[in-house]
């Protein structure tokens, strides 16, 4: 491929990596690098390279700050290392969302897809980015992986999420994903009109409980309609409790 490239990450070893493996999968053409994200918007918007790798996390602006203030349209793939912002790439329209660290045959898939793909953009990024960054956080769905794709969960569909550490289960009706984003950060996404967190380790969909019934003294246990039962703690018990009239 002929195109120049921007490579936009504030880390040198992440640049240095890309760059590499650009090289030796055969893409030799112009690449340049920015490690910031006021750096990205200058450099891509003097020498407006066809094709931009674009880390969502940058200090200085943002990955969404700087498609917001670009003035072409160019192709991009985000790479973070972060999995919840896989979201971001796909509302924005991006061709594809690398999550790192990635290999070299990751990235080759994403280039053919690059290559075999007429890509056309019916909304300018700068109007997608803007409102990215004015819409109010809470999430209408979810991305996440399902082996070698990128699948989207609609909030509907979501039934629980359950914390551990660095990751979340993220339960449906019939399936579930692990994802890696601590519970919390995912608290704070999720609409308090439909999810509750009920426990340390439980966020539910209201619209998905079957039934709320004793469990001892203090708690509550609560039936979803998979079947699946979660006690709630305490503090979860009775703002379950103040749901009933």
């Amino acid at each position: 491929m002929n195109s120049s490239i921007l490579i936009a990450d504030d880390e040198p070893l992440a640049r240095r990596s890309l760059r590499t493996h650009l090289s030796q999968l055969g893409w030799t053409t112009q690449i340049y690098e920015a490690k910031d994200g006021k750096s990205a918007i200058a450099i891509a918007n003097e020498h407006r390279p066809e094709l931009l790798f674009l880390d969502v996390v940058m200090p200085g602006a943002t990955g969404l700050q700087v498609l917001a203030r670009l003035d072409y349209e160019p192709k991009v793939v985000f790479t973070t290392a972060h999995d919840q912002y896989a979201v971001t790439a796909f509302e924005l329209g991006a061709l594809d969302y690398l999550l790192k660290p990635f290999g070299q045959e990751r990235l080759s898939r994403v280039l053919q897809r690059i290559e075999s793909t007429d890509w056309i953009s019916s909304v300018p990024f700068a109007s997608r980015a803007q409102e990215a960054l004015d819409r109010r956080p809470y999430l209408s769905r979810i991305f996440v992986r399902d082996g070698n794709r990128i699948v989207p969960i609609a909030l509907a569909e979501l039934e629980r999420a359950q914390g551990a550490d660095d990751y979340v289960t993220v339960h449906t009706l019939n399936r579930e994903y692990l994802v890696s984003v601590r519970l919390s950060e995912l608290e704070t996404q999720l609409s308090a009109v439909n999810f509750l967190r009920v426990h340390r380790s439980h966020i539910i969909n209201l619209e998905l409980i079957e039934s709320i019934e004793p469990y001892d003294a203090n708690r509550v246990k609560v039936v979803m309609k998979s079947g699946a039962r979660i006690v709630a703690s305490r503090t979860g018990s009775k703002k379950l409790r103040n749901l009933a009239y």
